[in-house]
């Protein structure tokens, strides 16, 4: 058995990725300012509504398409997908965040052997001229030859252990409280990985003004840790 896509992986949602994910919130620290989050509790309320919702409900099944056209080579649809990820997003903030783990990520894989010497990756990636991190992130789950249901799975476990990170300082939260919240919070992951990969483009919804005018008012917020 080739364990190497698994291992490729692991290294693909490590926090040691250098992308620069644990200097957003997502919004997340402007409501825990408010008071409006500020127990265990209500952490595992917002960032379960954000897993349901934009998150589950759009970026994983656009992080699937993503997957689905790079692996057919249909780069066309590629761009097409890295738009839509773009103009989805609803404040400077997220739009801004989004570029810029992107932009890292490109950075890292065209000085990383085990992508550069893979033939045509770099010039593929290379073309986007503004590439979303889902995008880039895809593009190499796929050149490392990880399955979508495990790529989306390590996604969203990646995305919800930097939330529940981000509240584990902000609020502050214990240690053992924000593995509660992990334990809690991936237990709902399978079954949104299942419906993200049978979401059609027309169903999917970003849909969650709660978070749009969190991320927002973050933008002013006047003294924070996170950029968003």
């Amino acid at each position: 058995m080739n364990h190497l896509p698994l291992i490729r992986l692991m290294q693909l949602v490590s926090p040691a990725l250098p992308v620069g994910a644990y200097t957003y919130s997502q919004g997340l620290e402007w409501v825990v300012d408010t008071g409006a989050v500020k127990t265990e509790a209500q952490v595992g309320e917002w960032i379960g509504d954000a897993l349901a919702g934009a998150f589950g409900s759009y970026e994983l099944p656009l992080l699937a398409r993503l997957m689905a056209a790079w692996r057919q080579g249909d780069d066309a649809a590629v761009l097409e997908l890295n738009a839509r990820c773009l103009a989805s997003r609803e404040t400077a903030e997220l739009r801004a965040e989004t570029v810029q783990m992107g932009y890292s990520l490109v950075r890292l894989l065209v000085d990383l052997p085990a992508f550069t010497g893979l033939p045509g990756w770099v010039a593929r990636i290379r073309a986007i001229e503004e590439p979303a991190f889902p995008t880039v992130w895809a593009a190499v789950a796929v050149a490392w030859e990880i399955e979508a249901a495990p790529a989306l799975t390590g996604y969203a476990w990646a995305w919800i252990e930097n939330q529940v990170m981000a509240a584990v300082k902000a609020v502050p939260l214990g240690q053992a409280a924000g593995q509660r919240l992990l334990s809690t919070l991936a237990a709902a992951v399978p079954r949104q990985v299942e419906a993200a990969q049978a979401l059609a483009p027309e169903a999917w919804s970003n849909f969650q003004p709660g978070l749009a005018i969190a991320s927002s008012r973050h933008e002013t917020q006047y003294s924070r840790l996170f950029r968003s």
